[in-house]
Protein backbone atom coordinates (compact mmCIF):
# COMPACT_ATOMS: atom_id res chain seq x y z
CA UNK A 1 0.00 0.00 0.00
CA UNK A 2 1.19 3.54 -0.69
CA UNK A 3 -0.61 5.06 2.32
CA UNK A 4 0.51 4.26 5.88
CA UNK A 5 -2.39 3.68 8.28
CA UNK A 6 -1.82 3.91 12.03
CA UNK A 7 -2.66 0.86 14.14
CA UNK A 8 -3.30 3.14 17.16
CA UNK A 9 -7.09 3.34 17.44
CA UNK A 10 -6.94 6.67 19.26
CA UNK A 11 -4.98 8.18 16.34
CA UNK A 12 -7.72 7.45 13.79
CA UNK A 13 -9.69 10.52 12.56
CA UNK A 14 -12.95 9.14 14.00
CA UNK A 15 -15.22 10.26 16.82
CA UNK A 16 -15.17 8.39 20.13
CA UNK A 17 -18.39 6.46 19.50
CA UNK A 18 -17.18 5.24 16.10
CA UNK A 19 -13.79 4.19 17.54
CA UNK A 20 -15.56 2.20 20.25
CA UNK A 21 -17.82 0.51 17.70
CA UNK A 22 -14.80 -0.39 15.54
CA UNK A 23 -13.00 -1.86 18.55
CA UNK A 24 -16.00 -4.06 19.39
CA UNK A 25 -16.17 -5.35 15.79
CA UNK A 26 -12.45 -6.17 15.66
CA UNK A 27 -12.29 -7.79 19.10
CA UNK A 28 -11.48 -11.49 18.89
CA UNK A 29 -10.99 -11.60 15.11
CA UNK A 30 -8.06 -13.65 13.82
CA UNK A 31 -5.53 -12.02 11.41
CA UNK A 32 -7.08 -13.66 8.33
CA UNK A 33 -10.54 -12.54 9.46
CA UNK A 34 -9.28 -8.98 9.96
CA UNK A 35 -7.85 -9.10 6.43
CA UNK A 36 -11.21 -9.97 4.85
CA UNK A 37 -13.07 -7.49 7.05
CA UNK A 38 -10.70 -4.76 5.86
CA UNK A 39 -11.24 -5.77 2.22
CA UNK A 40 -15.01 -5.68 2.69
CA UNK A 41 -14.85 -2.21 4.29
CA UNK A 42 -12.58 -0.93 1.50
CA UNK A 43 -15.04 -2.15 -1.13
CA UNK A 44 -17.95 -0.40 0.66
CA UNK A 45 -15.97 2.85 0.66
CA UNK A 46 -15.55 2.83 -3.13
CA UNK A 47 -17.99 5.07 -5.06
CA UNK A 48 -19.66 4.18 -8.34
CA UNK A 49 -17.07 3.78 -11.06
CA UNK A 50 -16.16 6.91 -13.00
CA UNK A 51 -13.39 7.48 -15.50
CA UNK A 52 -10.42 8.27 -13.30
CA UNK A 53 -7.18 8.97 -15.12
CA UNK A 54 -4.40 8.20 -12.71
CA UNK A 55 -0.74 7.36 -12.83
CA UNK A 56 -0.08 3.83 -14.03
CA UNK A 57 2.02 1.58 -11.86
CA UNK A 58 3.32 -1.92 -11.34
CA UNK A 59 0.57 -2.61 -8.80
CA UNK A 60 -2.35 -1.20 -10.81
CA UNK A 61 -4.67 -2.81 -13.33
CA UNK A 62 -5.51 -0.23 -15.98
CA UNK A 63 -8.85 -0.84 -17.70
CA UNK A 64 -9.40 0.97 -21.02
CA UNK A 65 -12.73 0.88 -22.80
CA UNK A 66 -14.06 1.93 -26.21
CA UNK A 67 -17.83 2.16 -26.24
CA UNK A 68 -20.48 3.56 -28.61
CA UNK A 69 -23.72 2.66 -26.84
CA UNK A 70 -22.54 1.98 -23.29
CA UNK A 71 -22.16 -1.81 -23.31
CA UNK A 72 -18.35 -1.79 -23.25
CA UNK A 73 -18.32 0.91 -20.60
CA UNK A 74 -20.60 -1.14 -18.34
CA UNK A 75 -18.47 -4.27 -18.81
CA UNK A 76 -15.32 -2.27 -18.01
CA UNK A 77 -16.94 -0.79 -14.91
CA UNK A 78 -17.91 -4.28 -13.76
CA UNK A 79 -14.29 -5.41 -14.18
CA UNK A 80 -13.00 -2.49 -12.09
CA UNK A 81 -15.61 -3.11 -9.38
CA UNK A 82 -14.67 -6.78 -9.27
CA UNK A 83 -10.98 -5.91 -8.96
CA UNK A 84 -11.50 -3.34 -6.22
CA UNK A 85 -13.93 -5.49 -4.24
CA UNK A 86 -11.18 -8.12 -4.17
CA UNK A 87 -8.67 -5.64 -2.81
CA UNK A 88 -6.84 -4.93 -6.07
CA UNK A 89 -5.91 -1.47 -7.27
CA UNK A 90 -7.55 -0.56 -10.59
CA UNK A 91 -8.27 2.49 -12.70
CA UNK A 92 -10.80 3.04 -15.49
CA UNK A 93 -10.03 5.19 -18.55
CA UNK A 94 -12.03 5.85 -21.71
CA UNK A 95 -9.89 5.15 -24.77
CA UNK A 96 -9.85 8.72 -26.04
CA UNK A 97 -8.80 10.00 -22.58
CA UNK A 98 -5.92 7.54 -22.22
CA UNK A 99 -2.45 9.19 -22.52
CA UNK A 100 -0.79 6.83 -25.00
CA UNK A 101 2.64 7.87 -23.73
CA UNK A 102 1.86 5.83 -20.61
CA UNK A 103 1.48 2.59 -22.55
CA UNK A 104 5.19 1.76 -22.36
CA UNK A 105 5.00 2.00 -18.54
CA UNK A 106 1.91 -0.16 -18.10
CA UNK A 107 2.40 -3.56 -16.51
CA UNK A 108 -1.20 -4.80 -16.27
CA UNK A 109 -3.77 -3.77 -18.86
CA UNK A 110 -7.31 -4.85 -19.73
CA UNK A 111 -9.16 -3.50 -22.77
CA UNK A 112 -12.90 -3.76 -23.35
CA UNK A 113 -13.64 -2.80 -26.96
CA UNK A 114 -16.86 -2.77 -28.93
CA UNK A 115 -17.14 -3.34 -32.67
CA UNK A 116 -19.72 -1.25 -34.49
CA UNK A 117 -21.54 -2.96 -37.34
CA UNK A 118 -19.20 -4.87 -39.61
CA UNK A 119 -15.75 -4.19 -38.18
CA UNK A 120 -15.73 -0.50 -37.24
CA UNK A 121 -14.35 0.87 -33.95
CA UNK A 122 -16.33 3.07 -31.59
CA UNK A 123 -15.65 6.77 -32.09
CA UNK A 124 -13.81 7.06 -28.78
CA UNK A 125 -11.38 4.22 -29.63
CA UNK A 126 -10.25 5.30 -33.11
CA UNK A 127 -7.17 7.27 -32.11
CA UNK A 128 -6.03 4.66 -29.58
CA UNK A 129 -6.28 1.88 -32.17
CA UNK A 130 -4.47 3.96 -34.79
CA UNK A 131 -1.62 4.60 -32.34
CA UNK A 132 -1.38 0.96 -31.27
CA UNK A 133 -1.28 -0.26 -34.87
CA UNK A 134 1.21 2.38 -35.98
CA UNK A 135 5.00 2.33 -36.01
CA UNK A 136 4.93 4.69 -33.02
CA UNK A 137 3.62 1.97 -30.72
CA UNK A 138 6.34 0.86 -28.25
CA UNK A 139 7.54 -2.67 -27.64
CA UNK A 140 5.72 -4.09 -24.60
CA UNK A 141 7.69 -7.10 -23.30
CA UNK A 142 6.80 -6.35 -19.66
CA UNK A 143 3.07 -5.96 -20.20
CA UNK A 144 0.48 -8.55 -19.15
CA UNK A 145 -2.89 -7.94 -20.78
CA UNK A 146 -6.44 -9.11 -21.46
CA UNK A 147 -9.00 -8.12 -24.07
CA UNK A 148 -12.78 -8.46 -23.99
CA UNK A 149 -14.30 -7.95 -27.45
CA UNK A 150 -17.94 -6.95 -27.90
CA UNK A 151 -19.87 -7.26 -31.16
CA UNK A 152 -22.83 -8.70 -33.00
CA UNK A 153 -22.43 -12.17 -34.48
CA UNK A 154 -24.91 -11.29 -37.21
CA UNK A 155 -22.09 -9.35 -38.88
CA UNK A 156 -19.24 -11.22 -40.64
CA UNK A 157 -16.46 -9.29 -38.88
CA UNK A 158 -17.88 -10.00 -35.45
CA UNK A 159 -15.73 -8.62 -32.59
CA UNK A 160 -13.17 -7.46 -35.15
CA UNK A 161 -11.83 -4.55 -33.10
CA UNK A 162 -11.16 -6.64 -30.00
CA UNK A 163 -9.47 -9.30 -32.11
CA UNK A 164 -7.21 -6.70 -33.72
CA UNK A 165 -6.23 -5.27 -30.33
CA UNK A 166 -5.53 -8.72 -28.90
CA UNK A 167 -3.34 -9.67 -31.86
CA UNK A 168 -1.47 -6.37 -31.93
CA UNK A 169 -0.58 -6.42 -28.24
CA UNK A 170 0.86 -9.91 -28.68
CA UNK A 171 2.87 -8.70 -31.70
CA UNK A 172 4.34 -5.95 -29.51
CA UNK A 173 5.62 -8.57 -27.07
CA UNK A 174 2.91 -8.44 -24.40
CA UNK A 175 1.62 -11.61 -22.73
CA UNK A 176 -2.03 -12.45 -22.00
CA UNK A 177 -3.13 -13.18 -18.44
CA UNK A 178 -6.49 -14.43 -19.78
CA UNK A 179 -7.57 -15.42 -23.28
CA UNK A 180 -9.55 -13.13 -25.55
CA UNK A 181 -13.25 -13.00 -24.68
CA UNK A 182 -15.83 -12.53 -27.43
CA UNK A 183 -19.28 -11.36 -26.37
CA UNK A 184 -22.37 -11.20 -28.56
CA UNK A 185 -25.21 -8.70 -27.99
CA UNK A 186 -26.21 -10.56 -24.80
CA UNK A 187 -22.96 -9.25 -23.33
CA UNK A 188 -23.17 -10.46 -19.75
CA UNK A 189 -23.36 -14.16 -20.63
CA UNK A 190 -19.71 -13.86 -21.70
CA UNK A 191 -18.48 -10.76 -19.83
CA UNK A 192 -19.37 -12.05 -16.35
CA UNK A 193 -17.37 -15.33 -16.50
CA UNK A 194 -14.59 -13.60 -18.46
CA UNK A 195 -14.31 -10.96 -15.73
CA UNK A 196 -13.99 -13.66 -13.07
CA UNK A 197 -11.26 -15.39 -15.09
CA UNK A 198 -9.46 -12.10 -15.65
CA UNK A 199 -9.41 -11.29 -11.93
CA UNK A 200 -8.20 -14.79 -11.11
CA UNK A 201 -5.51 -14.44 -13.75
CA UNK A 202 -4.20 -11.04 -12.71
CA UNK A 203 -4.51 -11.40 -8.93
CA UNK A 204 -1.32 -13.49 -8.40
CA UNK A 205 0.62 -11.09 -10.63
CA UNK A 206 -0.51 -7.97 -8.80
CA UNK A 207 -0.31 -9.39 -5.30
CA UNK A 208 3.12 -10.93 -5.85
CA UNK A 209 4.62 -7.47 -5.35
CA UNK A 210 1.99 -6.09 -2.99
CA UNK A 211 0.26 -8.65 -0.83
CA UNK A 212 -2.14 -6.24 0.88
CA UNK A 213 -2.87 -4.19 -2.23
CA UNK A 214 -6.21 -2.72 -1.23
CA UNK A 215 -7.77 -0.15 -3.52
CA UNK A 216 -7.47 3.26 -1.84
CA UNK A 217 -10.58 4.55 -0.15
CA UNK A 218 -12.20 7.36 -2.09
CA UNK A 219 -14.83 9.93 -1.29
CA UNK A 220 -18.16 8.13 -1.35
CA UNK A 221 -20.75 9.21 -3.93
CA UNK A 222 -24.43 8.41 -3.80
CA UNK A 223 -25.45 5.64 -6.19
CA UNK A 224 -28.64 6.07 -8.20
CA UNK A 225 -31.45 4.03 -6.73
CA UNK A 226 -32.56 2.91 -10.17
CA UNK A 227 -30.44 1.53 -13.00
CA UNK A 228 -30.42 -0.71 -16.05
CA UNK A 229 -30.60 -3.74 -13.77
CA UNK A 230 -33.25 -2.16 -11.54
CA UNK A 231 -35.37 0.10 -13.76
CA UNK A 232 -37.80 2.73 -12.52
CA UNK A 233 -41.53 2.29 -13.19
CA UNK A 234 -42.19 5.67 -14.80
CA UNK A 235 -45.67 7.05 -15.38
CA UNK A 236 -46.56 8.17 -18.91
CA UNK A 237 -47.72 11.80 -18.83
CA UNK A 238 -48.41 12.32 -22.54
CA UNK A 239 -48.32 10.28 -25.74
CA UNK A 240 -49.01 12.37 -28.82
CA UNK A 241 -48.75 11.71 -32.55
CA UNK A 242 -46.72 14.57 -34.08
CA UNK A 243 -47.13 13.82 -37.79
CA UNK A 244 -50.18 14.38 -39.96
CA UNK A 245 -53.02 11.85 -40.18
CA UNK A 246 -52.08 10.94 -43.76
CA UNK A 247 -48.37 10.43 -42.96
CA UNK A 248 -47.26 6.89 -43.80
CA UNK A 249 -45.35 6.65 -40.52
CA UNK A 250 -46.43 7.13 -36.92
CA UNK A 251 -44.04 9.35 -34.93
CA UNK A 252 -44.79 9.97 -31.26
CA UNK A 253 -43.82 12.59 -28.72
CA UNK A 254 -43.89 10.87 -25.32
CA UNK A 255 -43.48 12.55 -21.95
CA UNK A 256 -42.49 10.42 -18.96
CA UNK A 257 -42.41 11.33 -15.27
CA UNK A 258 -39.19 10.71 -13.35
CA UNK A 259 -40.60 12.17 -10.14
CA UNK A 260 -39.35 10.36 -7.07
CA UNK A 261 -36.78 8.30 -8.99
CA UNK A 262 -33.68 10.33 -8.24
CA UNK A 263 -32.69 9.81 -11.89
CA UNK A 264 -30.76 12.72 -13.42
CA UNK A 265 -29.76 13.34 -17.01
CA UNK A 266 -28.01 15.93 -19.14
CA UNK A 267 -28.76 16.93 -22.75
CA UNK A 268 -27.25 14.22 -24.94
CA UNK A 269 -28.09 11.33 -22.62
CA UNK A 270 -30.48 8.52 -23.53
CA UNK A 271 -33.44 6.94 -21.80
CA UNK A 272 -33.30 3.16 -21.67
CA UNK A 273 -36.66 1.40 -21.98
CA UNK A 274 -37.24 -2.26 -21.20
CA UNK A 275 -39.91 -3.33 -23.70
CA UNK A 276 -42.52 -6.07 -23.72
CA UNK A 277 -43.31 -7.96 -26.91
CA UNK A 278 -46.79 -7.55 -28.43
CA UNK A 279 -49.17 -10.31 -27.24
CA UNK A 280 -50.45 -10.94 -30.78
CA UNK A 281 -46.91 -11.54 -32.05
CA UNK A 282 -46.20 -13.92 -29.14
CA UNK A 283 -49.34 -15.88 -30.02
CA UNK A 284 -48.37 -16.07 -33.71
CA UNK A 285 -44.87 -17.25 -32.82
CA UNK A 286 -46.22 -20.00 -30.56
CA UNK A 287 -48.61 -21.15 -33.30
CA UNK A 288 -45.82 -21.25 -35.90
CA UNK A 289 -43.64 -23.32 -33.55
CA UNK A 290 -46.65 -25.49 -32.58
CA UNK A 291 -46.05 -24.93 -28.87
CA UNK A 292 -48.46 -24.31 -25.98
CA UNK A 293 -48.44 -20.91 -24.31
CA UNK A 294 -49.00 -22.20 -20.77
CA UNK A 295 -46.22 -24.80 -20.59
CA UNK A 296 -44.01 -24.08 -17.59
CA UNK A 297 -40.27 -23.59 -18.26
CA UNK A 298 -37.53 -23.15 -15.66
CA UNK A 299 -34.54 -21.00 -16.64
CA UNK A 300 -31.76 -20.24 -14.14
CA UNK A 301 -33.98 -21.39 -11.31
CA UNK A 302 -36.93 -19.24 -12.33
CA UNK A 303 -40.14 -20.87 -13.55
CA UNK A 304 -42.54 -19.08 -15.92
CA UNK A 305 -44.86 -20.00 -18.74
CA UNK A 306 -43.47 -20.08 -22.26
CA UNK A 307 -45.70 -17.13 -23.21
CA UNK A 308 -44.32 -15.09 -20.31
CA UNK A 309 -40.72 -15.84 -21.31
CA UNK A 310 -41.46 -14.79 -24.90
CA UNK A 311 -43.23 -11.62 -23.78
CA UNK A 312 -40.72 -10.25 -21.29
CA UNK A 313 -37.40 -12.01 -21.81
CA UNK A 314 -36.77 -13.03 -25.42
CA UNK A 315 -36.08 -11.09 -28.62
CA UNK A 316 -38.78 -12.01 -31.15
CA UNK A 317 -38.87 -8.90 -33.35
CA UNK A 318 -35.22 -9.00 -34.46
CA UNK A 319 -33.75 -11.90 -36.38
CA UNK A 320 -30.26 -13.06 -35.38
CA UNK A 321 -27.61 -15.35 -36.80
CA UNK A 322 -27.87 -17.82 -33.87
CA UNK A 323 -31.60 -18.25 -34.53
CA UNK A 324 -30.99 -18.85 -38.24
CA UNK A 325 -28.35 -21.45 -37.33
CA UNK A 326 -30.71 -23.21 -34.91
CA UNK A 327 -33.52 -23.27 -37.49
CA UNK A 328 -31.16 -24.56 -40.19
CA UNK A 329 -30.20 -27.43 -37.90
CA UNK A 330 -33.79 -28.32 -37.00
CA UNK A 331 -35.34 -27.90 -40.43
CA UNK A 332 -32.46 -29.44 -42.39
CA UNK A 333 -32.92 -26.85 -45.14
CA UNK A 334 -29.87 -26.38 -47.34
CA UNK A 335 -30.72 -22.79 -48.26
CA UNK A 336 -30.53 -21.78 -44.59
CA UNK A 337 -27.21 -23.55 -44.13
CA UNK A 338 -25.88 -21.87 -47.25
CA UNK A 339 -26.67 -18.35 -46.07
CA UNK A 340 -24.58 -18.97 -42.93
CA UNK A 341 -21.44 -19.52 -45.02
CA UNK A 342 -19.06 -16.54 -44.49
CA UNK A 343 -18.87 -15.98 -48.26
CA UNK A 344 -22.64 -15.34 -48.19
CA UNK A 345 -22.32 -12.52 -45.66
CA UNK A 346 -24.24 -9.96 -47.77
CA UNK A 347 -27.13 -12.39 -48.21
CA UNK A 348 -27.24 -13.09 -44.49
CA UNK A 349 -27.19 -9.37 -43.71
CA UNK A 350 -30.10 -8.79 -46.11
CA UNK A 351 -32.05 -11.65 -44.51
CA UNK A 352 -31.51 -10.34 -40.99
CA UNK A 353 -32.48 -6.79 -41.98
CA UNK A 354 -35.69 -7.78 -43.75
CA UNK A 355 -37.12 -10.69 -41.74
CA UNK A 356 -38.30 -11.46 -38.24
CA UNK A 357 -38.13 -14.89 -36.55
CA UNK A 358 -41.82 -15.51 -37.31
CA UNK A 359 -41.16 -15.16 -41.06
CA UNK A 360 -38.64 -18.00 -40.99
CA UNK A 361 -40.67 -20.20 -38.65
CA UNK A 362 -43.52 -20.06 -41.15
CA UNK A 363 -41.33 -20.60 -44.19
CA UNK A 364 -39.23 -23.43 -42.75
CA UNK A 365 -41.40 -25.63 -40.50
CA UNK A 366 -39.51 -27.64 -37.90
CA UNK A 367 -40.12 -29.53 -34.70
CA UNK A 368 -39.39 -27.40 -31.64
CA UNK A 369 -39.40 -27.96 -27.91
CA UNK A 370 -40.08 -25.04 -25.60
CA UNK A 371 -36.54 -25.22 -24.18
CA UNK A 372 -34.99 -25.30 -27.65
CA UNK A 373 -36.98 -22.28 -28.85
CA UNK A 374 -35.98 -20.22 -25.83
CA UNK A 375 -32.34 -21.24 -26.26
CA UNK A 376 -32.37 -20.20 -29.94
CA UNK A 377 -33.73 -16.72 -29.25
CA UNK A 378 -31.55 -13.96 -27.91
CA UNK A 379 -32.37 -12.23 -24.61
CA UNK A 380 -34.67 -9.22 -24.91
CA UNK A 381 -32.52 -6.14 -24.40
CA UNK A 382 -33.48 -2.57 -23.53
CA UNK A 383 -33.81 0.03 -26.27
CA UNK A 384 -32.09 3.40 -25.97
CA UNK A 385 -33.75 6.63 -27.08
CA UNK A 386 -32.07 10.03 -27.19
CA UNK A 387 -33.80 12.24 -24.63
CA UNK A 388 -35.63 15.09 -26.36
CA UNK A 389 -35.80 17.44 -23.38
CA UNK A 390 -33.66 19.42 -20.98
CA UNK A 391 -34.25 18.78 -17.29
CA UNK A 392 -33.43 22.45 -16.72
CA UNK A 393 -36.52 23.29 -18.75
CA UNK A 394 -38.97 20.46 -17.93
CA UNK A 395 -37.98 19.38 -14.40
CA UNK A 396 -38.46 15.73 -13.39
CA UNK A 397 -39.59 14.60 -16.81
CA UNK A 398 -37.99 13.01 -19.86
CA UNK A 399 -39.36 13.44 -23.37
CA UNK A 400 -38.86 11.04 -26.28
CA UNK A 401 -39.35 11.22 -30.04
CA UNK A 402 -40.21 7.74 -31.30
CA UNK A 403 -40.91 6.44 -34.82
CA UNK A 404 -43.20 3.42 -34.48
CA UNK A 405 -42.07 0.31 -36.39
CA UNK A 406 -45.20 -1.21 -37.93
CA UNK A 407 -45.41 -2.47 -41.53
CA UNK A 408 -46.50 -5.42 -43.65
CA UNK A 409 -43.88 -7.78 -45.03
CA UNK A 410 -43.53 -11.47 -45.90
CA UNK A 411 -47.19 -12.15 -45.29
CA UNK A 412 -47.59 -10.66 -41.84
CA UNK A 413 -47.31 -7.48 -39.83
CA UNK A 414 -43.83 -6.51 -38.67
CA UNK A 415 -43.70 -4.55 -35.41
CA UNK A 416 -40.98 -3.20 -33.19
CA UNK A 417 -41.12 -4.46 -29.61
CA UNK A 418 -40.19 -1.19 -27.91
CA UNK A 419 -41.78 1.29 -30.31
CA UNK A 420 -45.15 -0.46 -30.17
CA UNK A 421 -44.82 -0.81 -26.42
CA UNK A 422 -44.30 2.96 -26.28
CA UNK A 423 -46.96 3.80 -28.86
CA UNK A 424 -49.62 1.89 -26.90
CA UNK A 425 -48.63 3.39 -23.55
CA UNK A 426 -51.59 5.52 -22.51
CA UNK A 427 -51.85 8.10 -19.76
CA UNK A 428 -52.44 5.36 -17.17
CA UNK A 429 -49.47 3.26 -18.30
CA UNK A 430 -45.98 2.97 -16.85
CA UNK A 431 -42.65 2.10 -18.47
CA UNK A 432 -39.53 0.46 -17.02
CA UNK A 433 -36.79 3.03 -17.64
CA UNK A 434 -33.25 4.04 -16.71
CA UNK A 435 -30.74 6.69 -17.75
CA UNK A 436 -27.87 5.83 -20.11
CA UNK A 437 -25.26 8.60 -19.92
CA UNK A 438 -23.40 9.71 -23.03
CA UNK A 439 -20.43 11.85 -22.03
CA UNK A 440 -19.25 12.14 -25.63
CA UNK A 441 -22.45 13.87 -26.76
CA UNK A 442 -22.46 16.98 -24.61
CA UNK A 443 -23.01 20.68 -25.16
CA UNK A 444 -19.76 22.69 -25.02
CA UNK A 445 -18.67 23.65 -21.52
CA UNK A 446 -18.39 27.26 -22.69
CA UNK A 447 -21.94 28.53 -23.46
CA UNK A 448 -20.45 31.07 -25.88
CA UNK A 449 -19.29 28.28 -28.21
CA UNK A 450 -21.18 27.87 -31.50
CA UNK A 451 -22.86 24.53 -32.28
CA UNK A 452 -23.96 22.85 -35.54
CA UNK A 453 -26.58 20.09 -35.23
CA UNK A 454 -27.46 17.61 -37.99
CA UNK A 455 -30.53 15.53 -37.15
CA UNK A 456 -32.79 14.04 -39.84
CA UNK A 457 -36.05 12.40 -38.74
CA UNK A 458 -36.15 11.36 -35.10
CA UNK A 459 -32.41 12.10 -34.98
CA UNK A 460 -33.50 15.65 -34.14
CA UNK A 461 -34.53 14.52 -30.64
CA UNK A 462 -31.35 15.41 -28.69
CA UNK A 463 -31.20 18.80 -30.42
CA UNK A 464 -34.58 19.71 -28.99
CA UNK A 465 -32.88 19.11 -25.62
CA UNK A 466 -29.86 21.19 -26.67
CA UNK A 467 -32.01 24.17 -27.69
CA UNK A 468 -34.15 23.95 -24.55
CA UNK A 469 -31.00 23.92 -22.42
CA UNK A 470 -29.37 26.83 -24.23
CA UNK A 471 -32.54 28.85 -24.04
CA UNK A 472 -33.02 28.11 -20.33
CA UNK A 473 -29.42 28.97 -19.44
CA UNK A 474 -29.09 31.99 -21.72
CA UNK A 475 -26.17 30.59 -23.73
CA UNK A 476 -24.62 33.20 -26.04
CA UNK A 477 -23.19 30.87 -28.69
CA UNK A 478 -24.83 30.56 -32.10
CA UNK A 479 -26.90 27.44 -32.91
CA UNK A 480 -27.39 26.02 -36.41
CA UNK A 481 -29.79 23.12 -36.98
CA UNK A 482 -30.09 21.05 -40.16
CA UNK A 483 -33.23 18.92 -40.17
CA UNK A 484 -34.53 16.56 -42.84
CA UNK A 485 -37.52 14.30 -43.34
CA UNK A 486 -39.83 13.11 -46.11
CA UNK A 487 -42.55 15.77 -46.38
CA UNK A 488 -42.74 19.32 -45.07
CA UNK A 489 -46.50 19.10 -44.58
CA UNK A 490 -46.66 15.61 -43.08
CA UNK A 491 -43.62 15.07 -40.87
CA UNK A 492 -41.99 18.39 -40.04
CA UNK A 493 -41.25 17.41 -36.43
CA UNK A 494 -41.55 20.17 -33.80
CA UNK A 495 -42.04 22.83 -36.47
CA UNK A 496 -43.70 25.35 -34.15
CA UNK A 497 -40.98 24.93 -31.52
CA UNK A 498 -38.16 25.56 -34.00
CA UNK A 499 -39.91 28.66 -35.31
CA UNK A 500 -40.34 29.96 -31.76
CA UNK A 501 -36.68 29.26 -31.00
CA UNK A 502 -35.65 31.21 -34.11
CA UNK A 503 -37.82 34.13 -33.06
CA UNK A 504 -36.37 34.16 -29.53
CA UNK A 505 -32.77 33.76 -30.73
CA UNK A 506 -32.08 30.36 -29.14
CA UNK A 507 -31.76 29.00 -32.70
CA UNK A 508 -29.62 31.13 -35.02
CA UNK A 509 -30.00 29.27 -38.30
CA UNK A 510 -32.33 26.52 -39.53
CA UNK A 511 -31.89 24.58 -42.79
CA UNK A 512 -34.39 22.03 -44.09
CA UNK A 513 -34.25 19.07 -46.45
CA UNK A 514 -37.38 17.13 -47.48
CA UNK A 515 -36.75 14.11 -49.66
CA UNK A 516 -40.24 13.31 -50.98
CA UNK A 517 -41.61 16.75 -51.83
CA UNK A 518 -41.74 18.13 -55.34
CA UNK A 519 -38.49 19.32 -56.85
CA UNK A 520 -36.45 16.16 -56.35
CA UNK A 521 -34.99 14.38 -53.36
CA UNK A 522 -33.08 16.67 -51.01
CA UNK A 523 -31.13 15.32 -48.03
CA UNK A 524 -29.21 17.03 -45.23
CA UNK A 525 -25.84 16.23 -46.84
CA UNK A 526 -26.92 18.24 -49.87
CA UNK A 527 -27.73 21.22 -47.67
CA UNK A 528 -24.31 20.83 -46.05
CA UNK A 529 -22.57 21.07 -49.42
CA UNK A 530 -24.70 24.04 -50.51
CA UNK A 531 -23.59 25.90 -47.37
CA UNK A 532 -20.10 24.47 -47.23
CA UNK A 533 -18.21 27.75 -47.03
CA UNK A 534 -20.20 28.98 -44.04
CA UNK A 535 -20.12 25.58 -42.33
CA UNK A 536 -16.34 25.40 -42.66
CA UNK A 537 -16.04 28.93 -41.28
CA UNK A 538 -18.07 27.92 -38.21
CA UNK A 539 -15.93 24.80 -37.64
CA UNK A 540 -12.65 26.61 -38.23
CA UNK A 541 -13.86 29.21 -35.74
CA UNK A 542 -14.27 26.61 -33.00
CA UNK A 543 -17.87 25.42 -33.41
CA UNK A 544 -18.86 21.97 -32.16
CA UNK A 545 -20.54 19.61 -34.66
CA UNK A 546 -23.17 17.00 -33.75
CA UNK A 547 -24.75 14.25 -35.85
CA UNK A 548 -27.63 12.06 -34.70
CA UNK A 549 -29.62 9.40 -36.58
CA UNK A 550 -29.17 6.48 -38.94
CA UNK A 551 -25.73 4.86 -38.80
CA UNK A 552 -26.02 2.81 -42.00
CA UNK A 553 -26.63 5.49 -44.65
CA UNK A 554 -27.07 8.99 -43.21
CA UNK A 555 -23.99 9.16 -40.98
CA UNK A 556 -21.52 7.91 -43.65
CA UNK A 557 -23.10 10.23 -46.26
CA UNK A 558 -22.82 13.20 -43.91
CA UNK A 559 -19.20 12.34 -43.11
CA UNK A 560 -18.39 12.12 -46.83
CA UNK A 561 -20.00 15.52 -47.36
CA UNK A 562 -17.94 16.99 -44.53
CA UNK A 563 -14.73 15.69 -46.10
CA UNK A 564 -15.72 17.29 -49.42
CA UNK A 565 -16.40 20.59 -47.65
CA UNK A 566 -13.05 20.60 -45.85
CA UNK A 567 -11.26 19.80 -49.14
CA UNK A 568 -13.06 22.55 -51.05
CA UNK A 569 -13.10 25.29 -48.44
CA UNK A 570 -10.19 24.33 -46.21
CA UNK A 571 -7.53 23.86 -48.87
CA UNK A 572 -6.68 20.30 -47.81
CA UNK A 573 -6.43 17.06 -49.76
CA UNK A 574 -8.80 14.22 -48.89
CA UNK A 575 -6.43 12.47 -46.50
CA UNK A 576 -5.74 15.73 -44.66
CA UNK A 577 -9.45 16.53 -44.53
CA UNK A 578 -10.25 13.11 -43.06
CA UNK A 579 -7.46 13.53 -40.52
CA UNK A 580 -8.76 16.98 -39.56
CA UNK A 581 -12.23 15.57 -38.89
CA UNK A 582 -10.72 12.71 -36.89
CA UNK A 583 -8.91 15.31 -34.81
CA UNK A 584 -12.23 17.06 -34.15
CA UNK A 585 -13.64 13.69 -33.05
CA UNK A 586 -10.82 13.20 -30.56
CA UNK A 587 -11.18 16.75 -29.26
CA UNK A 588 -14.88 16.18 -28.66
CA UNK A 589 -15.81 18.86 -31.19
CA UNK A 590 -17.37 16.34 -33.61
CA UNK A 591 -19.77 14.00 -31.84
CA UNK A 592 -22.04 11.32 -33.26
CA UNK A 593 -25.00 9.54 -31.70
CA UNK A 594 -25.89 7.06 -34.43
CA UNK A 595 -27.85 3.82 -34.40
Amino acid sequence: MNAVVSTDLEALPLDAATRAQLARVAEGLKPAELYWAAAWLAARAAPPIHDAPARSGSDTLTVIYGSQTGNARRAAEALVRSAESGGLRARLVRADAYPVRELAKERFLAIVASTQGDGDPSDDAKAFIEFLESRRAPRLPDLRYAVLALGDSSYPRYCEIGRRLDTRLAELGAERFVLLGEADVDVETVSAPWTAEAIDGVRPLLTSTNVLNFAPARETAVSPRYSREQPFEAAVLANQRIVSRDCERDVRHIEISLEGSGLRYAPGDSLGVWPRNPPALVADLLAAADLAADVSIAVAGRSRTLAEWLTDAKEITRLSRPFVAALAERSGRDELRAVLDPVQAPALRALLDSHQPLDLLRRYPATWTADALLAALRPLLPRLYSIASSATAVGEEAHLTVAVVDYEAHGHRHVGAATNHLALAGDEASLRVFIETNDRFRLPADPATDIVMIGPGTGVAPFRAFIQERQATGARGRSWLLFGNRHARRDFLYQAEWQAALKMGALTRFDLAFSRDRGGKVYVQQRLRENGAELYAWLAGGAHLYVCGDAQAMAPDVHAALIDIVVEHGGRDRAEAAAWLDELLQQGRYARDVY
